[in-house]
C-alpha cells in the first residue's frame, strides 16, 4: 500500500485530501499526514480526515515513512517544498504550475532524476472529457492542421480580492489561470510554442491594494504556424454566475471545435445565491453504499491518476511510457512555465519573445 502525505490543506489541498481518503477506503493508499503553515487549517483538516498534522513539512518528511507526497501550496511556494520532498526520496505530485520560474522547474526535474523518484504535475484540465475528446479529434486528424484558435479563462474578482489577497500580488492571471490552458492547448496540438506577444492591464485590483494584473492577453505562435490567442483575467463581477468562465475554439483545415467549459447545461437561480451555472464534471458529491460522501469528476481523477501511475511503476512499468499521455510529467510542467514566463517577459518589454 502506498503511504502518502499532503502538503498544503487549503482550498485545493482539500481536493487532494478528499481524493486520497476515498482511495484509502478502497485499500489502495494510506493517507498518513498533512503539513500546513496554518494552525486553523491543520486543526480542521486533521480532525475531518483523522490524520496527523505538522506545521513544518520537513518534520512530516522526517517523521512519517512516506512513499509519496502531493503538494498544493500557493504557486510561489512550490519550489523548496518540492525539492525537500524529492531529496527525501518521495514521489511527488505537484499542483500547477510546477514552479513560477524556469530555473525552479529545471532544478525540480533534475532533483527527481537524481533521486530516482516519480514527478507528476496536476493539470486537471487534461482530464475533462470534453477536452479529451477534442484532443482525440485533433490527434486523429479530424480537424486537419489547426490554423488558429482562441482561449478564455476568467475568474470572478472574489478569487484574488477575497480568497487569496495575501499572495495574489505574487501571482497573475497568467500564472494562476493561463498555465492551465497553456498546457492544455500544447497537449491537444502536440506542438511546441515558439513565440509570445502579450499585453496586460493593472487597474481594478491595484486600486483595491492588490498589486497584480487584472487581465492578460497573449498571442502564442506554435510550430507549423498555428496561432492561439489566450485571454485570462480575474476581475469578473461578483454577480457573475460562476466562479470561472472558460472555453476555447480551434479552427483547422477540415473542421472547427468549440468547447464551452463553463456552461455544462445546468443553471439554477436561488434566493440566497442568485443565478448560477454548475460544473458537475469537475466535482460532484454522491453517497456510497455505506452512506459515506464520495466525490467524482475530473478534479478527482487527475489526483487519482498519480496513484494509478505509482501502482503502474511499482508493478514494473516504465514511467517514460507515460510521456505524451494524459499524465503531465516534469517536462510538461516546464513547458507551461516557459510560456507563462515568456508572457511576463513580453509584458515587461513590449516585445515578441522567442521561447
Amino acid at each position: 500500500m502506498i503511504k502518502i502525505g499532503v502538503i498544503g490543506g487549503g482550498k485545493f489541498g482539500t481536493n487532494h485530501l478528499i481524493t486520497l481518503s476515498q482511495l484509502e477506503r478502497q485499500g489502495r493508499v494510506k493517507l498518513a499526514a498533512l503539513a500546513d503553515l496554518s494552525p486553523s487549517i491543520l486543526e480542521t483538516q486533521t480532525k475531518k480526515f483523522n490524520i496527523k498534522g505538522y506545521q513544518d513539512h520537513r518534520e512530516m518528511l522526517r517523521q512519517e515513512e512516506l512513499d509519496a507526497v502531493t503538494i498544493a501550496t500557493p504557486d510561489f511556494a512550490h519550489r523548496q517544498v518540492a525539492l525537500d520532498s524529492i531529496r527525501s526520496g518521495k514521489n511527488v505530485l505537484i499542483e500547477k504550475p510546477l514552479d513560477i520560474t524556469v530555473e525552479g522547474c529545471q532544478e525540480i526535474i533534475k532533483a527527481a532524476e537524481e533521486n530516482k523518484v516519480f514527478l507528476e504535475v496536476d493539470f486537471h484540465k487534461r482530464y475533462d472529457p470534453y477536452h479529451q475528446e477534442t484532443e482525440r479529434l485533433v490527434r486523429e486528424g479530424a480537424l486537419g492542421e489547426i490554423q488558429y484558435g482562441y482561449v478564455h479563462m476568467e475568474d470572478k474578482i472574489v478569487v484574488p480580492r477575497d480568497w487569496f489577497p495575501g499572495w495574489a500580488p505574487r501571482s497573475s492571471p497568467a500564472w494562476f489561470l493561463g498555465v492551465h490552458f497553456y498546457d492544455l492547448i500544447r497537449w491537444i496540438l502536440k506542438k511546441e510554442p515558439k513565440t509570445v506577444f502579450a499585453t496586460g492591464i493593472k487597474r481594478v485590483l491595484a486600486g483595491l491594494g492588490v498589486d497584480t494584473y487584472d487581465s492578460i492577453q497573449a498571442k502564442v505562435g506554435f510550430e507549423g504556424g498555428t496561432s492561439i490567442t489566450f485571454d485570462t483575467s480575474w476581475i469578473l463581477p461578483d454577480g457573475f454566475e460562476a466562479v470561472v468562465n472558460q472555453g476555447f475554439r480551434l479552427v483547422g483545415d477540415k473542421g472547427v471545435a468549440e468547447v464551452d467549459s463553463q456552461d455544462r447545461g445546468m443553471r439554477t437561480c436561488l434566493n440566497q445565491t442568485g443565478m448560477q451555472t454548475h460544473n458537475l464534471g469537475f466535482l460532484q458529491e454522491k453517497r456510497d453504499k455505506w452512506g459515506n460522501a464520495t466525490f467524482v469528476g475530473y478534479g478527482i481523477e487527475s489526483i487519482a491518476d498519480f496513484v494509478d501511475n505509482l501502482e503502474f511503476i511499482n508493478k514494473g512499468g516504465d514511467a517514460k511510457n507515460l510521456s505524451g499521455t494524459v499524465t503531465a510529467l516534469g517536462a510538461d510542467g516546464l513547458a507551461a512555465t516557459r510560456m507563462a514566463a515568456a508572457v511576463h517577459e513580453s509584458l515587461e518589454s513590449g516585445k515578441i519573445i522567442n521561447i
